[in-house]
């Protein structure tokens, strides 16, 4: 089982297509509820409500009561560490580019 203060990784959570396109949905930094959420799925309440809650464990998304309701938004902070991960192979790839642009001079 897992700890209620262990905090999920980050590329997990981005890892289902149904997650990122949560992200893209709150990415415009509106705070929306689960019913205005659900429409953009093929799929209930409840799964959509699941998706949430490992993006809230990763600390992707945060919620906050009003009410009866819950309204989420996009923490991007956490998605710093993929942005530096990706950013570690950009020598790799320009240099790949500049090897190939020369064999595609000769």
């Amino acid at each position: 089982m897992k700890q209620a203060d262990e905090k999920r990784d980050v590329f997990v959570a981005i890892a289902d297509p149904t997650r990122r396109q949560l992200i893209g949905i709150l990415a415009d930094g509106k705070e929306l509820p689960l019913h205005e959420l659900t429409p953009h799925f093929q799929m209930g309440r409840t799964a959509v409500s699941k998706h949430l809650t490992v993006l809230r464990e990763a600390d992707l998304v945060r919620n906050r009561k009003i009410g009866r309701e819950t309204k989420y938004r996009l923490n991007p902070e956490p998605l710093k560490e993929v942005k530096d991960w990706i950013a570690s192979y950009e020598q790799f790839w320009n240099e790949r580019a500049a090897i190939l642009k020369n064999i595609l001079e000769e």
